[in-house]
């Protein structure tokens, strides 16, 4: 198998207790199903961590960003959720990469299958709880997994390595502290 390093993250801040106020779409229609400006700034945020920069000199790029599949713009405040890929639609544009939303929730097993294939660095961004019980198992881990996801935690990142040669990826937890009140705890 060849090189592959997966980072995974959960889709930026929505509308709950922890976040109060409405979802926005991009252009600012209020969606439930879209990020709350927290989550844009993360969105933005996630955008200089893993985009090319003078500081890190494309050291995270990845050279392809994955979200789940988004409910279509024109039905808001139902359907699926547009989160995941508004999270990772700044970094994609930054890298000048295209988007690919070709897998939905309920999909990870394709999307997995088609992660496995590929080599290089690879950003997924998608929903937290399907992340440990639906990605993370079908993955051919060494080492400890996270079997639990905190409903409030949107800053940290899965970084999945897995050597040219090897059938399997170690797992690290990275805390890059983007945004005031992030955690360096692991989950």
């Amino acid at each position: 198998m060849s090189d592959l390093t997966l980072y995974i993250i959960r889709h930026a801040e929505k509308p709950d207790e922890d976040w109060p106020g409405h979802g926005f779409t991009i252009d600012g229609q209020e969606d439930k199903e879209s990020l709350v400006i927290r989550g844009w700034q993360r969105a933005g945020a996630w955008a200089a961590f893993f985009g090319k920069s003078v500081t890190h000199q494309n050291a995270l790029s990845p050279q392809q960003v994955f979200a789940a599949t988004p409910g279509a713009p024109d039905h808001l405040n139902h359907g699926p959720s547009r989160r995941p890929a508004e999270t990772a639609t700044p970094l994609a544009q930054q890298l000048k990469l295209g988007l690919d939303t070709t897998y939905g929730k309920g999909q990870e097993a394709e999307l997995v299958a088609a992660l496995l294939k590929l080599s290089g660095s690879v950003l997924v961004c998608w929903e937290h709880k399907a992340i440990v019980e639906d990605i993370l198992p079908k993955l051919p881990i060494t080492g400890p997994v996270p079997t639990k996801w905190p409903g409030d935690r949107f800053d940290l990142v899965l970084r999945l390595n897995r050597p040219d040669g090897a059938d399997s990826f170690s797992l690290t937890q990275m805390f890059p502290m983007l945004l005031s009140g992030d955690s360096d705890k692991p989950i």
